[in-house]
């Protein structure tokens, strides 16, 4: 009674269906989708100015009197 069995989801998944309709359904994957690949490259991004930024700390640091 704890779980639901693939024909509970079947059901569910044809009154979303009715309810909402296959190009709604449709439109809001690809805004998903389009948010995901969106989310990866600010990812990817942040990533390169982070190592960017932590190569230039890493000239300063070697470029100061004194240091060993």
């Amino acid at each position: 009674m704890g779980s639901l069995s693939i024909w509970h989801w079947l059901i569910v998944l044809a009154v979303v269906l009715l309810i909402f309709g296959t190009r709604k359904l449709r439109n809001a994957g690809g805004d998903l989708g389009a948010a995901v690949k969106n989310f990866k490259t600010a990812m990817r991004e942040g990533e390169a100015d982070a190592d960017a930024d932590k190569d230039k700390l890493q000239k300063s640091d070697d470029q100061k009197p004194g240091s060993a």
